[in-house]
Order: structure tokens, then sequence, then C-alpha cells
């Protein structure tokens, strides 16, 4: 990598990251990140929903011991530059040269935001999926052992990070269609890199068996109230919609260089790419789980325009670039939270405006969550302080959803209230053991008649306050409500036990 293409790359580093610091101070906590930051209290080698990698990141951020939303997302703002970086790299393994970054770069600019923003498995994913492709790129072209022990580590990575990297795992048979390519993994005795991979997320596998696979209980659920919605039609339109459709000036050329002669010797990594979408669109994934091979696709995209096209017409780089900017500067506050919550409301929201029963807006939790978790957490607040002393004492708070939880076990100390437990996720595996107080609080998503999800646990549920959301983009989100729970029927063993095939309900 020359100079001047480090100097594009540095640059679009820091301005990606001024974007997602800007985000930072405009945005609060969505549902899934009080999860995930919550998994860092409670180390493991496996968690209802996913690997445990997120885990031990959130315990070195909860080390810092704040409640910060820049704190939560110095670990995703690091991997957002790592990602620049080993794109830009695998631009270069492929013969790219700063024109051929630049453009790619600016591609990826404005999109993907939400994915790389919050503290969630699914930037951490991208960047093992580029880096392993990195790496593949390396070894498809050198056959050097070193380059395979790094792929291997950083497979192994990415499935402790999310379980979507059975997808390009099985893009990795590419290897074993090639002669050149199988030679040298026979050479290189490639069974010891298999050995290696499976001693490193065996302590996952082997959590996963003690537990009796929730993983597969949650894919189950997955596919039976979203996936088998999903039509491949839909996906695509909404891939392209997320990407920016002019970023297809790019990736079209981007899929034609997957089969052009002049990119014959990266045909392994053709074929690779190619078989993990086969997979993943098999699996009938939804649109952003196709974001990690946009940033494999998308480098051949640049290749081929730097070798091919503007070999002959230099001067199509100009409109091409101001056009992929105009765009990218017109989708920046739907990708991110660039803006205020009042001016999202004024200027962007009516170009996605969609209809919510009950609602008056629909727009994703993390630009609100701010308002809404003080809301929350006052109102809590005020029921707590409404029961008698000998009540306060041992009480707890049931959280149905794990972000409520989450916000509670976060926030709630600010707010004097008590400790939470839920049964939802991976909140079940930290349910406490004994007896349930005399006096629970629990908060739901639904309205006063939501008191029949506790009435067979406690001889009494009594509604108390109803909290109303206007922003939630989900009818069931629109209400919350509190309900004080009296004389428990069980303890909390016999209730881990009731609950212990409804946890991702």
């Amino acid at each position: 990598m020359d100079r001047q293409t480090k100097l594009i790359v540095f640059l679009f580093c820091i301005i990606k990251l001024v974007l997602h610091l800007v985000a930072d101070y405009n945005s609060g906590f969505q549902g899934d990140e009080l999860l995930h930051i919550e998994t860092g209290n409670h180390l493991a080698f496996g968690y209802m929903e996913f690997p445990p990698l997120i885990g031990w990141i959130a315990f070195i951020q909860n080390l810092f011991q704040s409640q910060s939303v820049f704190i939560h997302h110095i670990f995703p703002h690091i991997a957002t530059i790592l990602i620049f970086i080993f794109v830009s790299k695998t631009v270069v393994a492929l013969g790219g040269k700063s024109k051929a970054v630049f453009l790619v770069l600016l591609c990826l600019l404005p999109v993907m935001g939400r994915s790389q923003q919050l503290f969630q498995p699914v930037v951490f994913s991208q960047l093992f999926w580029i880096m392993g492709f990195y790496y593949l790129t390396k070894y498809a072209k050198f056959l050097d052992k070193k380059y395979l022990w790094c792929l291997t580590i950083t497979v192994a990575l990415g499935f402790l990070t999310k379980y979507d990297a059975v997808f390009f795992i099985f893009g990795l048979s590419a290897l074993l269609f090639f002669r050149q390519t199988r030679e040298a993994l026979i050479k290189h005795k490639f069974w010891w890199n298999i050995i290696a991979f499976i001693m490193i997320v065996s302590p996952n596998i082997l959590w996963q068996y003690s537990n009796d696979f929730p993983v597969l209980k949650m894919f189950s659920r997955l596919y039976e109230t979203q996936l088998d919605k999903i039509s491949t039609v839909k996906v695509l339109s909404g891939l392209i919609m997320s990407l920016n459709p002019l970023t297809l000036l790019i990736s079209i050329p981007a899929v034609i260089a997957l089969f052009h002669k002049n990119f014959k010797p990266y045909r392994i990594l053709s074929l690779s790419i190619v078989l993990s979408v086969l997979f993943l669109a098999f699996s009938k994934g939804k649109g952003y789980y196709f974001y990690p091979i946009v940033l494999t696709v998308l480098p051949f995209g640049g290749v081929f325009w730097e070798n091919i096209i503007l070999k002959k017409r230099k001067w199509i780089i100009y409109p091409v670039s101001l056009l992929l900017i105009v765009s990218g500067l017109f989708l920046l506050p739907f990708s991110l939270p660039i803006t205020s919550l009042e001016s999202y409301l004024n200027n962007e929201y009516q170009y996605e405006k969609k209809e919510v029963k009950g609602g008056q807006y629909a727009i994703k939790e993390e630009r609100y969550s701010k308002t809404k978790w003080e809301e929350t957490l006052s109102e809590l607040k005020t029921v707590y302080n409404s029961l008698p002393k000998n009540e306060q004492k041992n009480c707890l708070i049931w959280g149905k959803h794990y972000g409520q939880a989450g916000a509670i076990t976060l926030l709630g100390k600010n707010y004097g209230l008590p400790e939470t437990f839920s049964l939802h996720g991976s909140f079940y595996l930290w349910l406490p053991n004994g007896n349930i107080p005399e006096t629970i609080i629990a908060i739901r998503y639904s309205d006063e008649n939501g008191s029949d999800f506790f009435e067979p646990y406690f001889e009494e549920v009594k509604p108390i306050k109803s909290i109303y959301n206007p922003y939630a983009d989900e009818e069931e989100q629109v209400r919350q409500t509190i309900f004080i729970c009296h004389k428990p029927k069980q303890d909390f063993d016999t209730l881990k036990r009731i609950f212990a095939d409804r946890i991702f309900e």
C-alpha cells in the first residue's frame, strides 16, 4: 500500500469515526445492547442467543463502570475502523491502488451505519469476515502457511462472535476445488488447522451441549416468527436500498469481475463468495446478514473500475465520485443518528414513514431511547416508592423483556431501584435461587391486559402504570405496563423449570 493510498484510508477512517461519535451524542442504548452489556458481568463460554466473545468485550468495557454510550461503543468504533483498513488491504491484495480504494470506501462510508454503530455481535462478525477473506486472498495468492494460520484463528474468532461464520466456513470449501490450493493444503498439513479451530471453539460447543443447544431453539423461534416470512425479492431489494442504490455503479462491476478473465487468478475467491451467498440465501437470511459478503465483493468492483474502466476513461471517476458523495450525504441521516431526534422527524422521517397501530411514529429505538428509559425508570421508581417499607426491603423487578431488565440493571441505581431479573434470553441464566419475595414489581410491553402473563405465578397481579411510547416501530412496544405482583405461587427454581422452553418468547 503506497503513501497516497494510506492517506486515503486514514482520512476515511477519521471521517467514519467522527460520524459515529456524532451519532453517539444523538442516541441512547438500543434494547439488544443492554443485554450485551450485561453479559460482561456474567462471563461464560456461551450465551442463549450468541457465542461468548461479545461478553468478553463487554467485560472490558464494564471495567470503566460507566453508563455512557460513548464508553460502550468504544469497541464497535474500533471494529469499524479495522473493517475499513482490512477492506482497503483486500483491495490492494487484489491488485488495486488508490483509486480503487477510494471508490470502495466511498461506497461504504454512508451505509451499514446502524450495524456498525451498536454494541452488538454484528459489527465484530463483519470485521472477522473481512479479515478472514483478506487472509484467504493472501493464501490463494502466495500459498504461504502463515496466512493459513491467520485465516484459521480469524475464522475461529468469527465463530465465537456470531454463528453466521458457518456461511464463511462453507465458502472456504472452494480451496478444495482447485488443484493448486488443494495440494498446498496437504503440504501444509491443514488437518492441524482444523484441529486448532475445533480446540478454540470447543468450549462454546460444550457449553451449548450442556445447555441443550439453546442456539437451535433460538433459530427455530427466529424462523417461526421472521425468517420463514422473508422473500428473496424482498431481501434483495431491501439490501440494495440499504446499501445506497447508486453503489450498484461499483457492485455490478464487482459481480462481473468475479467471472471476468482478468480476475482468473482469483477464481477461488469468486467461488468462495458464491458458495457463501448460496448457503445464506438457502437459509433465508435477512438483508443485513449479507453485509459481510458485501465487504468482500466491493473490492472487486473497485479494482475492476481502476484497472479496466478508468484505464481508458480516467475522467469518469469524477462524476461517479460526485454521485456517490451526494447520495451518501443524503443517506447518512437515515443510516446513523447524526442529527437530533427533532431534526430527523422534521426532515428525514417523511421519506421512511410507516404506520404502527397505536403509535405516532416508527423510529429505530436508539434515536429516542434516552427519553424512553428515563421515563420508564422514573415510573418504576414512583411505583417502588409507593410500596410499604417492609415490602420495599426485599422487592425485586421482573423485566419481561431482556431490554427492560438490561436498562434497569445498567441505569436503575440512578433511580434507587432494586435489582431485576428476567426469564427472557440470556437473563434466564442469571435467575436468582431460592424463594421469590412476597412483592414483585413487573414490567412488560403490553397494555393493562398484559397481567395475564404474570397471573399464573402470583395470587395477586394488579396493573399500576401504563407508559405510552409514540416512537415505537413495532405495535407490541407502543405501551409498557407496570404491575405489582403479590404472593408468588412457586420459588425461583420452579419458575426456571417452567420457562425452560419459553426463553425466546
